[in-house]
């Protein structure tokens, strides 16, 4: 493993522990977890395109980040902070349980991609098609249109 590698995996995992322990349930709160995951699809889509090339610890750099800020994003909607973030829907807080288990989904694919480190860009591909169905299926019941 090269110096850049470790030192980019350290970073992302720094940044994953900073999303679990920075959550406040505000709006930038949310936006800042929702940075961290779409940053790391953002990197995972440079390799399956290979417009960056594959580096598996950035992979797993990103993969974890997925996983880990998954897990702790539906922390950020407790009862009482449904106004003030007119991104996300009033639905959120009626169906918490679907909420909790889109956000559960995404972290066990990630981490199931994770266990099985997609090997070259088209597997990579693959694996950003299933995290990608995750993310747009939320979004679309409950995320709020800009």
């Amino acid at each position: 493993m090269n110096w850049k590698a470790a030192a980019a995996a350290v970073a992302m995992a720094g940044m994953a522990f900073g999303s679990v322990t920075a959550a406040d349930g505000t709006h930038d709160s949310r936006v800042a977890l929702m940075k961290k995951i779409g940053g790391s699809a953002g990197a995972l889509a440079a390799i399956a395109k290979g417009t960056k090339p594959y580096d598996a610890e950035a992979v797993k750099a990103a993969l974890t980040t997925i996983a880990a800020t998954a897990k702790v994003f539906p922390d950020q909607f407790k009862p009482g902070t449904e106004t003030g973030d007119e991104a996300a829907s009033p639905k959120i807080w009626e169906n918490m349980d679907d909420f909790k288990a889109r956000a559960a989904k995404l972290s066990a694919d990630a981490e199931t991609a994770l266990a099985q480190l997609p090997a070259d860009p088209a597997a990579i591909g693959a694996t950003m098609n299933t995290l990608g169905a995750n993310c747009a299926g939320c979004h679309k019941a409950y995320r709020l249109g800009k």
